[in-house]
């Protein structure tokens, strides 16, 4: 597994500035812990290992959202709820990420012969935000509101974090208008 980017990172702190602007500017969303969660989305999601970072019993990287909800099912393929909660915490940012990021993605991967073709990815990632937020006890009781939030603000995020995208779209066609101007 990779490394986690680091916080002085200029790719997080490019995502920190991108999702400011778009969450708390346009979508008046002021809560620090889903800012910081959406910054930690999009930096750890660089990096393909972290995209598809849940793996079955036999270590291949599922690449599906079925696949993901029998491996996180405590009466299927999960050891524990430990593993649940992973799997859906997992399946909630997967679905979250790709519906926001990359919309243009969803016929792909929800195409006619894949195990996903029937599944809504904006309801699942919802579902699985929810499952996340209902383990209360212990360790996770800080982070059950926040998952709570993300279930029931799921596509207003997925907006946000298009938002997003289209902010690094807008810069990277900035400079590469002042490189293209420099040439000449």
């Amino acid at each position: 597994m990779p490394q986690p980017v680091s916080e002085r990172h200029p790719l997080r702190q490019l995502f920190g500035t991108l999702v400011e602007q778009a969450f708390t500017r346009v979508l008046q969303e002021y809560e620090p812990d889903v800012l910081r969660y959406m910054v930690n989305l999009l930096t750890e999601f660089t990096h393909i290992d972290n995209v598809y970072r849940i793996r079955d019993a036999r270590g291949r990287a599922l690449q599906e959202v079925a696949e993901m909800l029998a491996e996180g099912d405590v009466l299927l393929n999960a050891a524990s709820f430990a593993r649940e909660r992973e799997v859906h915490r997992h399946i909630g940012d997967f679905t979250l990420f790709w519906s926001g990021v990359y919309p243009e993605a969803m016929p792909r991967l929800r195409h006619a012969l894949s195990k996903d073709a029937l599944i809504d990815y904006v309801q699942q990632g919802k579902k699985s935000y929810y499952i996340v937020s209902t383990f209360e006890e212990g360790e996770w009781r800080h982070e059950a509101p926040l998952f709570r939030r993300l279930s029931e603000r799921f596509e207003l995020y997925m907006f946000g974090l298009n938002l997003v995208r289209q902010g690094w779209e807008r810069l990277a066609r900035e400079h590469f208008e002042r490189w293209q101007r420099g040439l000449q």
